[in-house]
């Protein structure tokens, strides 16, 4: 027969009065579990046990349950898409991996090899009345100089660092100096000994060498502005790792951008000043008929490069640096196709064209038009 405090302790199981249940917190039956990457968003007015599970914000991760609070990815990672860990974000710039980078270095050899190429027939044939009437030294210096603009594009390929930074601005200006004032000495040298005949200071000029000096003492003057720059405020790696997501951009700051449009205005100038000259005398009889290709090689310079600016400046990361790349090649590529390709044809494939003999054939015809075009 079963007694009073026997029945009394079967009753108070499965009620409050159980010292075990008592002990343990009952589920919530408000809200269910905020896994990783989720955050929990207290509902005002509720108990503490009813919220609502939101999503981390941009760059910030969970990688518990249930926290109020999500935690910010360091500079150099990003959040996973789970946004449950950080990783690491990837690097980008113009490599040779790269589709884009791979094409333009290839683009920079052959124009390279193509030049050594036009240099060498040039060498070999120097004698040659073709070669010798264009001012063969002018030749060499200009086709020389064109070689090293084609190879500066490789300096743009590549993870940048500070070495190549300053090398990238500094041999563009330079290199680029000389070959447009090597053009600008070529359209002044033909322009005077078309004009000039009698002995004085003038012919003086054409014999002498002195077109080498200038050029030497006008690259001084881009390089004196180099200088100025390199101590003002050089060009040195510039990181981005905001404008696109999960990527850190690695490029080179040009410093100081005054600078910058300094060395480019010097080359603007220059080609500006061939151009008229050239322009002027393009109806030189057909003997001189250099100018009508220097006049085309600085019309196509000036466009490439007025294009450049704004294209430049509406563009980020991998793809300006492929602007100004593209730029440099295109621009030292009119200057050698304008100038060079025509005689390097004639020397090769039509070689009674570049006769003597020939020459004085056209003499009389010559002649005539001279006395026609300075009547």
């Amino acid at each position: 027969m079963l007694t009073g405090p026997i029945w009394e302790t079967s009753a108070m199981v499965g009620t409050s009065l159980d010292p075990y249940r008592s002990q343990q917190m009952p589920p919530s039956v408000c809200s269910a579990d905020c896994g990783p990457g989720f955050r929990e968003f207290l509902q005002e007015g509720n108990a503490a046990c009813c919220f609502d599970c939101i999503p981390c914000p941009e760059n910030e991760v969970s990688n518990e349950t249930n926290v109020d609070k999500c935690v910010r990815c360091p500079e150099d990672q990003h959040a996973y898409r789970e946004q449950d860990q950080c990783i690491h974000k990837a690097v980008i710039f113009l490599n040779l991996e790269d589709p884009l980078g791979l094409a333009l270095a290839s683009m920079a050899l052959c124009f390279t090899a193509f030049t050594v190429l036009v240099l060498g027939v040039f060498v070999k044939h120097h004698d040659t009345p073709l070669v010798r009437a264009n001012n063969q030294n002018l030749s060499y210096i200009l086709l020389i100089s064109l070689m090293f603009c084609f190879l500066c594009p490789l300096l743009f390929i590549g993870q940048p660092n500070s070495a190549t930074c300053v090398l990238q601005q500094i041999t563009f200006g330079v290199v680029f100096t000389v070959a447009l004032f090597t053009v600008l000495a070529k359209t002044v040298t033909v322009l005077l000994a078309f004009i000039v005949t009698a002995p004085g200071r003038m012919r003086y000029f054409l014999v002498s060498g002195a077109p080498i000096y200038i050029i030497a003492i006008y690259t001084l003057i881009q390089i004196i502005v180099c200088a100025i720059w390199l101590r003002v405020s050089p060009p040195s790696i510039d990181i981005d790792a905001h404008s696109e997501h999960g990527h850190i951009i690695v490029v080179c700051n040009k410093g100081s951008v005054m600078a910058f449009y300094c060395v480019l205005g010097y080359h603007g100038s220059l080609a500006l000043g061939s151009f008229i000259v050239a322009f002027l005398a393009r109806n030189l009889p057909d003997k001189f008929n250099e100018t009508k290709l220097l006049t085309f090689s600085m019309l196509l310079f000036c466009s490439v490069w007025v294009t450049f600016l704004p294209v430049y400046h509406s563009t980020k990361g991998k793809v300006m640096v492929a602007v100004e790349i593209f730029s440099i090649l295109a621009s030292s590529s009119g200057l050698l196709g304008c100038i060079f390709i025509p005689k390097f044809y004639i020397i090769l494939f039509k070689p009674e064209r570049n006769s003597l003999e020939k020459i004085r054939e056209n003499n009389f015809k010559q002649e005539m038009k001279l006395k026609y075009f300075f009547r």
